[in-house]
């Protein structure tokens, strides 16, 4: 089993920025995919970043890409993500995923997954 814990949302104007974090812990073998997934009212649940094997390789979706960016701190066995440049588009609650695998181009989730509970990130304009 595997625990996620995100924290760093909140209400911020268009053009700021947020970090949020995700603590893990638990069993992490055969987990090779940390992601980021956000869903808005109304709206599909949507990939919004991956880090791939430990960070050896990252993926965005193209509405954050060049704004966000996914990193892990290993020795603190945290997930962040960056976000600069916010939208009123951003709007969504954002969760921290621990994958089995993922898809690079579709940020889709292969095999079992572990998710947090969630964290509202509100961008006003």
């Amino acid at each position: 089993q595997v625990q996620l814990v995100e924290s760093g949302g909140g209400s911020v104007e268009a053009g700021r920025s947020l970090t949020l974090s995700c603590a893990v812990s638990g069993n992490t073998y055969g987990i090779n995919c940390m992601a980021w997934f956000r869903q808005a009212p109304g709206k599909e649940r949507e990939g919004v970043a991956a880090s791939i094997a430990g960070g050896v390789d990252t993926a965005y979706s193209d509405s954050v890409k060049g704004r966000f960016t996914i990193s892990e701190d290993n020795a603190k066995n945290t997930v962040y993500l960056q976000m600069n440049s916010l939208k009123p588009d951003d709007t969504a609650m954002y969760f921290c995923a621990a994958l089995q695998w993922c898809s690079t181009l579709t940020l889709k989730v292969i095999g079992h997954s572990y998710w947090g509970q969630g964290t509202q990130v509100t961008v006003s304009s």
